[in-house]
């Protein structure tokens, strides 16, 4: 397995079993997160921490299971299956509907000396909300 592969797939491993702590060891101090992992999030370097921090508050349990990865120079493409149930606070949904869901994301990952240096992420998000009874949000 690539080294920037499995850097990948550890990431997510740590994320699903809510070792916070450990996200330095592949996460960039100054990771640029271009694709807002949470609404509200701060638009500066290194806004993915915290972004993640609000993420498994907001969803607990939440798992990720890596489907595929494909590799090349310091990209890394990771195809995942999500899975959780919203039981803390979201800033798009304060009061936790304690709803299941699942769904699918496309993370585009790039990887500079070992660790994520910028993260662009896609997810079926009109599922999330159907499935969360969220509120579609409204444009102004």
């Amino acid at each position: 397995m690539d080294d920037n592969e499995e850097a990948i797939r550890n990431f997510f491993e740590a994320v699903s079993e809510r070792r916070l702590a450990d996200l330095p060891e592949f996460m960039a101090h100054d990771v640029v997160d271009h694709n807002k992992i949470i609404h509200g999030e701060a638009d500066e370097p290194s806004a993915a921490f915290e972004g993640l921090r609000r993420q498994l508050a907001a969803f607990d349990p939440l798992t990720i299971h890596v489907e595929e990865v494909i590799a090349a120079s310091d990209k890394v493409v990771a195809r995942l299956t999500q899975r959780g149930v919203n039981g803390g606070a979201h800033p798009r949904m304060p009061e936790p509907t304690g709803r299941p869901f699942e769904n699918e994301a496309i993370w585009i990952l790039t990887v500079r000396d070992g660790k994520i240096a910028e993260i662009r992420a896609v997810s079926d998000r009109l599922g999330l909300f159907l499935q969360l009874g969220w509120d579609w949000p409204q444009v102004d």
